[in-house]
């Protein structure tokens, strides 16, 4: 399996940020012209900040976190040539997980659907790492 096929996984959850960040950008600017809350407010972010968009700037945030590790796994697997299908099929489950997690949280956000659909990444994510380490380890 070439080393570049984890590029795409990679590149999908490049663009899921970018999706969170456009709904974070469009709903501020929303809140702002609706006066929901004021311009300056985002200049220290002291005060109350309305739900949606403390929604989506948290879930904003939370792309950072743990998909973080996603990357990392990733790029060892490129680094190291241990690039295998089943790490390519992990990957894109884990993107699917989360671009799932993300229509959860920024639509009808239910706790319960958000962290099933939160955990199951996170358990695609221990099985991208714990194929890559065996795969590693064995050779």
């Amino acid at each position: 399996m070439p080393a570049t096929a984890l590029v795409f996984p990679m590149f999908a959850m490049f663009l899921l940020t970018a999706l969170a960040l456009g709904i974070l950008f469009r709903r501020r600017v929303q809140a702002v012209r609706t006066k929901q809350v004021s311009l300056v407010f985002f200049g220290t972010y002291q005060g109350t900040e309305p739900e949606l968009t403390a929604q989506a700037s948290r879930h904003f945030v939370n792309l950072f976190e743990a998909p973080v590790l996603f990357y990392v796994a990733c790029l060892a697997a490129m680094a190291t040539a241990h690039v295998t299908m089943t790490l390519v099929i992990l990957a894109w489950a884990y993107v699917l997980a989360r671009a799932l997690h993300s229509w959860i949280h920024l639509g009808s956000n239910r706790i319960g659907n958000r962290l099933r659909a939160y955990f199951a990444s996170w358990l695609l994510l221990a099985a991208m790492w714990i194929v890559l380490v065996v795969g590693i380890a064995g050779t």
